[in-house]
């Protein structure tokens, strides 16, 4: 596994991760161990399929580094974060323990997050919403196999390109950003997901589930997609004063952070919000 320079921690008010898929093959475990070694936070949002149940219950998958990105967090949550784990699909049989809490760990369906500067944000994983799943289970699951067998196939290519020099870059999301059908999809469940934030009167809404980070103004309501740690590996973080931002892990982890944990400041952001 390539490693980072260590680092002092950079600080957020609040952090936003979802779709790590432990458990499964093609999660990038050893990424999200880096991200979260190198950040700290009052209060962690791990916002659904975080576990890859669905996978797991077709073969068992759990290498070192899956069961340490679980240890890390539980650590960070003994140190006084707070720690809200809110269900996805693929983590669904998670949903049974909602309104659990223990110390500082807490399992919800759906929470309102209020910012520093007072801003309130739904936050939840985005599967009530995607019309698939909803209509239908085994044609989900179908769709969950063949993107399993593309991630996998992402995998070799990843092999091939780190023997010649070439960083991380996903075959998966390359493709699904050219597919017209895909970002039709992507457009449609943004306008649904911002549609019920408006419904419940809130500023904006913050979700994962579809694999596309993503931070913009939606009929008034701002849309921030967290993304995920199986193709792009980005969050969304909370700064003091509130602003949100958009991370690329995989763009942060090559710039020198030696300087002062100021914020965020020392790490790249794509979108501020």
């Amino acid at each position: 596994m390539t490693t980072v320079e260590p680092m002092r921690p950079v600080r957020y008010r609040t952090i936003f991760v979802s779709d790590a898929h432990l458990g499964f093959r093609g999660a990038r475990a050893d990424y999200l161990l880096e991200f979260l070694d190198a950040t700290e936070s009052e209060y962690l949002y791990l916002v659904g399929d975080m576990v890859d149940i669905w996978e797991m219950r077709k073969r068992v998958f759990w290498p070192r580094e899956h069961a340490l990105v679980v240890r890390r967090i539980m650590e960070k949550a003994w140190a006084g974060t707070k720690v809200v784990y809110l269900p996805g699909n693929h983590d669904e049989a998670m949903r049974d323990y909602n309104g659990s809490v223990i110390d500082n760990f807490s399992m919800v369906d759906q929470v309102i997050h209020t910012t520093q500067d007072g801003r309130r944000l739904l936050v939840l994983h985005g599967d009530q919403f995607d019309t698939v799943v909803k209509c239908s289970r085994a044609l989900s699951m179908l769709g969950s196999r063949v993107y399993g067998l593309l991630l996998r196939a992402n995998h070799w290519v990843h092999l091939v390109r780190r023997l010649f020099g070439f960083p991380y870059w996903s075959l998966a999301a390359h493709l699904k950003y050219r597919v017209k059908n895909a970002m039709a999809y992507i457009s449609s469940f943004e306008e649904m997901v911002a549609w019920e934030a408006s419904r419940q009167g809130v500023d904006g809404v913050v979700c994962g589930h579809i694999h596309h980070a993503e931070m913009r103004e939606v009929d008034g309501v701002l849309y921030c997609n967290d993304g995920d740690w199986v193709e792009s590996c980005t969050c969304l973080v909370e700064n003091h004063d509130g602003r949100l931002e958009l991370l690329r892990w995989l763009e942060m982890r090559q710039t020198d952070a030696g300087g002062p944990a100021e914020d965020g400041q020392v790490m790249p952001a794509r979108d501020v919000a």
